[in-house]
């Protein structure tokens, strides 16, 4: 499974599938195309037994900036079968290990989907954030559920009721990541580490990945669903429609009768 796109390049190797956002000039942010994608890789390599482990990685200077506003707002996901609730539920549901390598910016999505990951190494340049209340929508990729039970609810409230970023030191500390290394070395270690998972006996890593995960799935379904409904209402909504015409005409959105 070598096949890749211009924004999102696709390579396995050794029973170790990569993932790699490759829009670099836009920050990585995700379009409709790039979910459809992802989507597609991830459910094909369930479905492989020649896939083991799957590695997501950026470039060492941004993991995403979530999405692509302008092709969001051409194509907004008005319905749970829009290809990013498909990537969200194909990850979510991925049985093998999941390895992340992130620096840089991980914005909405591109922090969300880490909930879902089993290991994730991070460059002391990430910074991490789940801006939606600042877009006038809900949480997604049941980080709702997610981020209170990883983080605490403390934590998970100011990174989601605020939108702020927090950077790699506070994400380690959350229990979100695994390890902080220097940028360059993040895809690199990511990469080994997916290697050695790769060789261990795969009967005992679903069995493991399995049993930490039991009673969870029934529940992050029905909260991705949940988000994802309440998402779409959201987005015709007159505080959405503020702040996504605020980020395109890049002034701040007033909200203050919303």
């Amino acid at each position: 499974m070598n096949n890749s796109t211009t924004d999102l390049l696709l390579d396995t190797t050794g029973g170790v599938i990569t993932l790699t956002l490759n829009r670099v000039a836009r920050k990585n942010s995700l379009t409709t195309a790039m979910y459809a994608g992802m989507a597609e890789a991830v459910e094909q390599a369930q479905a492989d037994a020649a896939v083991r482990v799957m590695v997501i990685q950026g470039h060492e200077t941004v993991f995403s900036a979530g999405n692509d506003i302008a092709d969001f707002l051409q194509a907004p996901p008005t319905t749970l079968e829009a290809p990013v609730f498909r990537f969200m539920r194909a990850i979510s549901s991925f049985s093998k290990p999941i390895v992340a390598a992130v620096c840089g910016p991980a914005v909405g999505i591109g922090t969300t989907m880490l909930f879902h990951c089993d290991l994730v190494y991070a460059g002391d340049n990430a910074a991490f954030s789940m801006p939606f209340v600042n877009l006038g929508v809900c949480p997604e990729a049941a980080s709702s559920l997610l981020a209170p039970q990883r983080m605490g609810y403390g934590r998970a409230a100011e990174a989601l009721l605020l939108g702020e970023p927090f950077l790699a030191e506070a994400a380690l500390e959350m229990g979100l990541i695994s390890r902080i290394v220097p940028p360059a070395e993040v895809n690199a270690l990511a990469r080994r580490q997916a290697q050695k998972l790769a060789s261990k006996p795969m009967a005992s890593l679903l069995a493991t990945k399995r049993l930490m995960k039991q009673g969870q799935a029934n529940l992050v379904a029905e909260r991705m669903a949940d988000e994802g409904t309440l998402f779409g209402r959201m987005l015709a909504e007159p505080a959405a429609r503020e702040a996504f015409s605020a980020f395109m005409e890049k002034r701040k959105p007033d909200f203050v009768k919303l």
